[in-house]
């Protein structure tokens, strides 16, 4: 193989394809990446066998084709120190060599044989069409609430629900729970209507890495334990996450009586005010709702007491309620209008935030003793 890469997009292909290589692994041929070049293009691949990434460049020029499998970490290396326009890459076999215009590197790398298959997806394959704007935020308004470690492994990814012309995302650590309802290009095939999935959280993570490109679509292949993702000139594969995602709508309450209307800046902000002295053991903000205002309120026998007032016009029951604030701080982050509508029942009860039509989230109160 003997190609001249474009130094610039080599390098921005390998920061997206370079995330996908396992830090640790008993098998040293995932620790690399497959470069395969044929036609007008090179193909450059990584997986943990969990993730599969491809990602095509064109700012190439092939003189030979082939490939050759080396090692991710090194090879970025050397691709985000180099100072030149063009890199050359040279391979025979498991050796690579790599020529600027003032330098040369030789990476022995390993058996491009022993290297596990990475799916693709070709044109006319997809089940989903959507933009990537609406699945950027999909991603950023559930995957926050995922599970970080649990062994109720289903609670570790997010659901992916086909509803019609929408496609819904849900996560949920147990303690709260997020969804998300985006828009499809299209209704999709009858078959697919009310498909249920879990797509890991390191694939979401990666999907969110995606940098825009106008015109272009998010196309969705999905397979029995797999799902297939192409945006442009990448196409990410991706296990499903086995088991049973709880039964989300059971948590929804739909039976409170306090609702009231909150600025998101200023209850951003009034969250994290509040919470600078609480501590380890009192970590928690109370939300008390009066007539006229919602006080958030945090303390700590050895800091001390914060309070901060934000007016409301509320005409129900007062009520006092407390919550994790780095729970709410999480979801106001994310919240993408100037308002929203903060849901309460009695002080035991989840707390309910609704963002427009599209994006609720479900909270559990903590015992403020």
């Amino acid at each position: 193989m003997r190609v001249s890469f474009n130094r610039s997009a080599l390098a921005d292909a390998l920061s997206l394809v370079v995330s996908v290589v396992p830090s640790r692994t008993p098998k040293p041929v995932l620790k690399c990446v497959r470069i395969t070049a044929a036609g007008k293009e090179v193909r450059i691949c990584a997986t943990d066998l969990e993730v599969g990434l491809n990602h095509l460049i064109s700012e190439v020029e092939v003189t030979r084709e082939g490939e050759v499998v080396v090692d991710a970490d090194r090879l970025s290396a050397i691709v985000r120190e180099s100072t030149d326009d063009v890199l050359v890459f040279d391979a025979e076999g498991t050796t690579c060599q790599i020529r600027g215009a003032d330098s040369h590197f030789t990476i022995y790398g390993q058996d491009p044989k022993q290297y596990p298959t990475v799916r693709t997806l070709a044109d006319g394959e997809a089940d989903l069409l959507l933009s990537l704007e609406q699945l950027q935020l999909g991603i950023k308004q559930s995957l926050f609430a995922t599970a970080k470690e649990s062994s109720r492994y289903a609670i570790n990814g997010v659901l992916w629900e086909v509803k019609g012309k929408k496609l819904m995302f849900v996560a949920t650590d147990g303690r709260r729970l997020a969804r998300c309802r985006v828009d499809l290009e299209k209704a999709p095939a009858k078959e697919v209507t009310d498909r249920r999935m879990i797509v890991p959280a390191k694939t979401m993570a990666l999907l969110e890495k995606i940098g825009s490109r106008d015109k272009e679509t998010v196309a969705v292949k999905l397979i029995e334990n797999q799902v297939l993702i192409r945006y442009a000139n990448i196409v990410i594969s991706s296990n499903l996450v086995e088991g049973n995602f709880p039964k989300y709508e059971d948590i929804i309450p739909s039976d409170h009586d306090k609702k009231l209307s909150l600025s998101t800046a200023a209850a951003l902000s009034a969250v994290r005010r509040a919470a600078l002295l609480t501590s380890e053991e009192s970590k928690g903000v109370k939300l008390s709702v009066g007539k006229d205002a919602v006080v958030f309120s945090g303390s700590s026998p050895e800091a001390g007491a914060a309070e901060v007032s934000m007016p409301i016009e509320y005409k129900g029951e007062p009520v006092e309620i407390g919550f994790n604030p780095q729970f709410l701080t999480d979801v106001l982050r994310v919240i993408q209008t100037p308002e929203f509508e903060l849901e309460l029942g009695q002080p035991d009860r989840p707390g309910v935030l609704r963002s427009g039509a599209e994006f609720l989230y479900v909270l559990m109160p903590i015992n403020l003793g």
